[in-house]
């Protein structure tokens, strides 16, 4: 019965002697892989599942990202699970409350009891004769690989590496006598009190840290090679909170996210059909409150269209206060090199600098670096087609999940999280264990364009060669929209012509 995907409790099941196995393996445990358990034990109570996580603590980037100011860019009633109303007053939240609320989360719906820390997916091989997948999986205490099989597989694992950030190769770098920082690996010991700081970026992360940092440090700099679009918006939502107070918190908060997500939608088509209005606006908005003597057109007004690349937020004017107040300013030039105390530029001006913040991005990974093979042959996810962005042509009982780069990220694992626990169900309806995705003849040769499309940000950019490639219509398609993707997803399995089922539930 090793491929079977029938009813049974959670116990571990022993497909070979020594080698646990589960219905369903969930590879992550941050904000995607806790959700999708939840969905999962709540939709599907017959499928036994594991979460495998490589670090030693729930959480994901809210665990392991610790720098100072770090908080979501998101809305939290976006953000948040569309089934765990996100109760606290600020809508833009700092990162110790989101992972309370994750942590919390996963206590509610007992899935911390299904977590094996410290557990890596290094491989992972599927056999159609038995409908599994065998899972080789590194432990980090032992450093000993370890073997585990499955019938579905859910990676969470996020899109990039946690041990390695993206490191843009610094001129002379060993030569600066301070300290190097990057802001995925924080000192906890990290002392910035007056002290003269760097900042090296112009994303979130860079944004967050120069107001945050500015409250103790002497003097902020964020030298960024050019500028991004920035937002600013009140940290409350005066909205979800009035009604907080008038109607049930799930009332609210369903309300609430229904609302922000039809302004994140509508300011995003607005701004991409309307670019040049949408630049003058934010622009406006941004020379009110840095004051006209300030330099909008160099530090803040980028050579893109708006949401050519994801929109800067900035809660409470906190950015511009810094900057205003003096504390913090922008540097717009090239890195030449760095020196003993600091950073030349090639506009010939010195930065000096006892501290050094590299906030220059993430590296990308796919599937969480891990190899996959299917029947033997090795899976090369470039030469495969998307299916609506979270399944792969011919790789079979595989789902992987990846947010939207123009909203917020849980909205997209949410849909994943209810198509997986459809199509499950689906299978034990028909007594089937494998699906899976297959390009027909007739489509093999549509034109395809890259995974994520129209969205030009380098640090995606940097990665989208090893991604699957889209064609040119549904449902080989990965559109970002929201609205577009909750009527895909949604509509019937069983109707489906690209979805192949087969195999028998009893193994046989």
């Amino acid at each position: 019965m090793s491929g079977s995907l029938a009813q049974h409790s959670d116990k571990e099941l022993v497909t070979e002697p020594s080698i646990e196995h589960r219905d369903v393996i969930i590879v992550g445990a941050g904000l995607s892989g806790i959700g999708a358990a939840c969905h999962l034990a709540e939709k599907c109570p017959d499928r036994s599942y594991l979460l495998l996580e490589s670090r030693k603590a729930m959480g994901g980037t809210w665990d392991l990202f610790r720098y100072p100011g770090i908080r979501s860019d998101s809305d939290m009633h976006t953000l948040g699970y569309s089934f765990k109303p996100w109760e606290g007053a600020k809508a833009i939240a700092d990162g110790p409350s989101i992972l309370d609320y994750v942590r919390e989360t996963a206590a509610d719906h007992g899935v911390d009891q299904h977590i094996r820390y410290g557990h890596r997916l290094v491989s992972a091989s599927w056999s159609s004769e038995q409908s599994i997948w065998t899972l080789e999986i590194r432990q980090s205490d032992s450093d000993q690989t370890v073997q585990m099989t499955c019938n579905f597989l859910y990676m969470c694992s996020g899109y990039y590496s946690y041990e390695k950030p993206h490191d843009p190769q610094f001129p002379e770098v060993d030569s600066f006598k301070g300290k190097v920082v990057r802001p995925q690996f924080w000192p906890e010991d990290l002392d910035y009190k007056d002290k003269a700081v760097v900042i090296i970026g112009s994303g979130a992360t860079a944004m967050t840290l120069v107001p945050a940092m500015a409250k103790k440090a002497k003097q902020v700099t964020m030298l960024q090679r050019s500028p991004t679009y920035v937002l600013s918006r009140p940290s409350e939502d005066w909205f979800a909170n009035g009604l907080r107070k008038i109607m049930p918190s799930t009332w609210a908060y369903a309300v609430t996210r229904f609302r922000n997500t039809l302004f994140q939608e509508f300011l995003f088509k607005q701004a991409r059909k309307y670019p040049a209005m949408a630049k003058r606006l934010l622009i406006h908005q941004l020379r009110k409150q840095l004051g006209k003597d300030y330099d909008v057109e160099k530090h803040f007004t980028p050579n893109y269209n708006p949401w050519d690349q994801r929109l800067c937020l900035v809660p409470d004017d906190d950015l511009f206060k810094a900057i205003s107040s003096g504390s913090a300013t922008v540097v717009t030039d090239h890195i030449q090199r760095f020196t003993e105390t600091g950073i030349e530029l090639k506009s010939g001006q010195h930065l000096q600098a006892d501290i050094v913040v590299s906030a220059t991005g993430l590296e990308l990974e796919v599937m969480g670096g891990a190899t996959f093979s299917v029947d033997g042959q090795a899976v090369d996810f470039a030469t495969l087609t998307t299916y609506k962005g979270f399944m792969v042509s011919d790789v079979p009982n595989m789902v992987s999940t990846f947010g939207y780069v123009n909203a917020s990220w849980t909205l997209r694992a949410d849909l994943i999280s209810e198509w997986v626990c459809r199509a499950l169900n689906h299978m034990t309806k028909t007594k089937t264990s494998k699906v899976v995705p297959l390009v027909p003849e007739s489509l093999k040769n549509m034109p395809t364009k890259d995974w994520i499309a129209d969205f030009p940000a380098g640090y995606l950019q940097r990665a989208m060669h090893l991604q699957p490639k889209q064609g040119n219509q549904a449902p080989w398609v990965n559109s970002q929209d929201f609205r577009s993707e909750r009527a895909l997803f949604s509509l019937p399995i069983d109707s489906d012509d690209a979805l192949h089922f087969s195999g028998s539930a009893n193994g046989e």
